[in-house]
């Protein structure tokens, strides 16, 4: 049983929306760390968690919008998933797009893309 399988919606509904975002945001840093990895199957096992919290962050989500994107998103991911060579380029601008759907998670991606200015 992969992990995550045993969450319900129940559950993972009593989450905020920040806490679900960030939550799948820790699965694809996961994978970031796989990328350099001659490891393709721990790779998609961290995507195949990606795409059960998404499933589960639509499922609960009454936010029609959220929801429609997230959608979309997913796909992007799905892309990925099936990629045999590791695509860190693609991989990094799809973590991007998810976390820049709320603006508390907006707030991480200097953090989490190691984009933080460089002190002079």
């Amino acid at each position: 049983m992969t992990q995550h399988a045993s969450l319900s919606p129940e559950r993972w509904a009593r989450f905020s929306r920040e806490r679900q975002l960030m939550m799948i945001a820790n699965e694809m840093n996961r994978a970031t760390a796989l990328m350099d990895a001659d490891d393709g199957r721990s790779r998609g096992l961290a995507y195949e968690r990606v795409l059960r919290l998404t499933d589960l962050t639509v499922a609960v989500n009454p936010q029609r919008t959220l929801r429609r994107e997230l959608l979309r998103w997913r796909d992007l991911v799905a892309a990925l998933y099936l990629e045999v060579v590791p695509n860190m380029q693609g991989h990094r601008a799809v973590l991007r797009c998810l976390l820049q759907l709320s603006p508390d998670t907006a707030a991480q991606i200097p953090y989490v893309l190691d984009e933080r200015a460089s002190p002079t």
